[in-house]
């Protein structure tokens, strides 16, 4: 095996948007030792030497629908103080490599393609990537917009469940770290039970939802009984446009509800807003309002804001997935990993609780330790 051959690649969908620029840039700058790894759970002790893929053997590519080049992608996210100032010129040479490893995605406007034409053209591209730098393995990750969740009776399969079909027949990892549809589409369920492939998502836990996966066992631990929770989200960027449609803001909404429902046994009454402020660019604040019961009925409130940015959340997060699937599937692992769980709203089974699914995502840690 050559030095190449230990390589692995990560394949965006969604490359040239905020998060897999910032993941790109923050892996480079990481592995060269600009800045440290703040926020990647897999750079923690307890990870040391469970025989994960190292940051600088990882090789960057994917599928994007608009055409700006990585670098002046991170030039402007520098300018909006989502990356530090100077790290788009440190990494320049990086981040063009990894651009030009991007490949027109789908379907575009126009396009006559069926799903099986664009499902093999995707795939094709991920072999390509694959044998061009002899990659011992590949993960895909969804890190696209949110699409609305596909309405019953549509003839084509939504472009996320494009992309991870694409994967599976490429024999790649799946990471869904958006609540679009992906590998949950009925048509594709025997391709994912047959597959031999590990996988996880859905719908990445980066913000307000990591905050309430905290507070809501904390309530039932302590039998306060929560009467309403309700939460109202400002963003912008990408994913605030996104988000401004309401079947898209639908779906993301879904997981956040789901944290509390599981933790809390029933839905607490209260919803969950979206409201795109383009001015906000790609920084968030949201607010909680926690309405509950204490000793002898008296009436409580909490509330919390969360005031960060989705991309810098969200970046490490993908490179702990992109490392943890990678290994997994070194070791002969397949099939859904619940012990991921800890990284996303709808995780693919396993606890709700963000301390207990730490502990499974340690225990997961231990055993690829095993296996080396």
């Amino acid at each position: 095996m050559t030095a190449q051959a230990v390589r692995t690649g990560v394949w965006f969908i969604g490359a040239r948007g905020s998060v897999a620029t910032t993941a790109t840039a923050g892996c480079a700058a990481i592995a060269a030792g600009l800045h440290p790894a703040t926020g990647m759970v897999t750079e923690t002790p307890p990870f040391a030497d469970s025989g994960l893929p190292p940051l600088n053997s990882l090789v960057f590519g994917g599928h994007d629908t608009i055409d700006c080049p990585l670098p002046k992608r991170a030039e402007a996210l520098a300018a909006g103080d989502v990356l530090p100032y100077g790290l788009p010129s440190a990494v320049r040479s990086e981040l063009a490599a990894a651009d030009a490893e991007i490949r027109t995605g789908g379907p575009l406007a126009g396009d006559t393609r069926s799903d099986e034409e664009l499902i093999s053209a995707f795939a094709a591209d991920l072999a390509d990537f694959a044998r061009r730098h002899e990659l011992a393995r590949t993960v895909v990750i969804n890190v696209a917009s949110t699409e609305p969740l596909p309405q019953e009776g549509e003839a084509r399969l939504p472009a996320s469940s494009l992309y991870a079909a694409a994967a599976l027949r490429a024999g790649c990892p799946y990471v869904n770290f958006t609540p679009s549809t992906g590998l949950r589409s009925p048509a594709l369920q025997d391709a994912v039970a047959t597959c031999g492939l590990p996988h996880a998502g859905r719908d990445g836990k980066t913000g307000q939802t990591l905050l309430r996966s905290v507070l809501a066992p904390m309530f039932v631990q302590r039998a306060l009984p929560v009467r309403a929770w309700s939460g109202t989200n400002l963003l912008g960027g990408g994913d605030g446009a996104a988000l401004a449609d309401p079947a898209a803001a639908a779906a993301k909404n879904a997981g956040k509800e789901r944290v509390l429902a599981d933790t809390l046994g029933t839905a607490p009454e209260g919803e969950v807003h979206i409201d795109d402020v383009p001015a906000m660019g790609d920084w968030k604040t949201a607010w909680d309002h926690i309405a509950f019961d204490g000793f002898l009925g008296s009436r409580m409130i909490l509330q919390t804001i969360w005031q960060g940015c989705d991309s810098a959340l969200a970046a490490p997060l993908v490179l702990d997935l992109a490392r943890l699937l990678a290994r997994a599937q070194e070791c002969g692992l397949t099939g859904p990993r619940p012990e991921l769980g800890f990284y996303f709203k709808d995780p693919d089974g396993g606890p709700a609780a963000l301390s207990e699914q730490y502990a499974a995502l340690l225990a997961f840690g231990e055993r690829l330790r095993g296996e080396r």
